[in-house]
């Protein structure tokens, strides 16, 4: 495939974690570096810490960005400066860790706080510049894809104990506004965006309704974060010059594959395809669990990830789907697109 940019650098939870909280100490870290994850990882079945049972959607961009895969777990790479500074400049860095949040409250001790994905990033980047120096090293970080998804835990841990929604998606709001600004003050430009999607329809969800019906709840506070999060994206494109963003609709991709699930060649919407109990949502996949008969054919792997194959499939809209699941641009748009702002280039001098 044709390499649409120099790197990618990926910051978010488990839907993008390849690996970073297999590094982490303590018996409460949620990792996925235990069989039956990754039966179908390419290459041979393979454990490597994606919640998945191969690649999942990090993946499957940074294919559609011409790269083999998603790029290493920085933690895998930190004991390794060489190796770690090698990957940045050839490929980038994931920074994205399972159970990771917003804030720095979720989840709080159990993985890698957005906020602490943002410094090891400026810490790899100043490691960047005492090689290529500073002027290569923002010129390939003003090119390259910055990927998002984050939220969901958040969201997740506040629901379990509401309280001011208002308040809640305020620092929400201003957490994620200081990540991308302190990135786009890096050098990035092109940030990729996955809001949060049907948080009440997944399986472990879903398991606690008696009817196996989707927590209404959970699925609005989700809606009404994506409405804060389209509105700071679109407020700091419009105050920092030559920032790019694709924003790509997750919960309405859900909405619409949920409602025809044939047309994806699903067979389950509803169930996880490795897990244990009712809707195979009482356990974690783990080796002894369960598993379904056709992988592809489920859209959640486990009670609370996407399959292989869901993830393939949402890469492919965030591409090149139908236009209500990217705005303003698709992640393709975005990555073709040339930094050539005058206004910036002097800050690369």
């Amino acid at each position: 495939m044709v390499r649409l940019v120099p790197a990618m650098y990926v910051f978010g939870d488990s839907t993008l974690d390849v690996g970073n909280n297999n590094y982490l100490p303590g018996p409460n870290v949620p990792r996925a570096n235990t069989p039956l994850n990754g039966v179908d990882f390419p290459g041979g079945a393979r454990a490597t810490g994606r919640f998945s049972n191969g690649y999942h959607v990090a993946d499957f961009i940074a294919m559609r960005l011409g790269l083999k895969e998603s790029p290493p777990a920085y933690l895998s790479l930190a004991p390794r400066p060489t190796a770690l500074l090698l990957s940045a400049l050839a490929t980038g860095v994931s920074y994205a860790s399972a159970g990771a949040g917003i804030l720095d409250s979720t989840n709080a001790g159990n993985n890698i706080p957005l906020s602490k994905q943002v410094r090891y990033m400026e810490s790899t980047k100043a490691a960047m510049e005492a090689r290529v120096g500073k002027a290569a090293a923002r010129l390939l970080l003003s090119r390259s894809f910055f990927l998002f998804s984050v939220g969901s835990n958040d969201i997740s841990v506040f629901a379990a104990a509401p309280g001011d929604v208002a308040a809640l998606y305020a620092k929400l709001i201003s957490g994620y506004s200081a990540a991308i600004t302190d990135l786009y003050g890096m050098g990035a430009r092109k940030f990729g965006i996955i809001n949060v999607g049907l948080l009440g329809c997944v399986p472990v969800a879903r398991a606690l309704s008696a009817t196996g019906a989707c927590n209404d709840g959970l699925n609005q506070l989700s809606a009404g974060f994506n409405d804060k999060l389209r509105s700071l994206m679109a407020g700091l494109a419009a105050r920092l010059p030559g920032l790019d963003y694709s924003l790509a609709d997750n919960y309405n991709l859900s909405q619409v594959t949920f409602a025809n699930p044939a047309a994806s060649g699903y067979v389950s919407i509803d169930s996880a395809c490795c897990g244990s109990g009712r809707m195979g949502a009482e356990s974690d996949c783990l080796p002894n669990s369960t598993t379904c008969a056709d992988h592809d054919r489920f859209v959640f792997w486990d009670r609370g990830h996407p399959s292989q194959r869901a993830g393939e499939l949402s890469a492919a809209a965030y591409f090149d789907g139908a236009a209500g699941f990217t705005a303003p641009i698709s992640f393709d748009q975005l990555a073709r697109k040339i930094f050539a702002g005058p206004e910036d280039l002097a800050s690369y001098s």
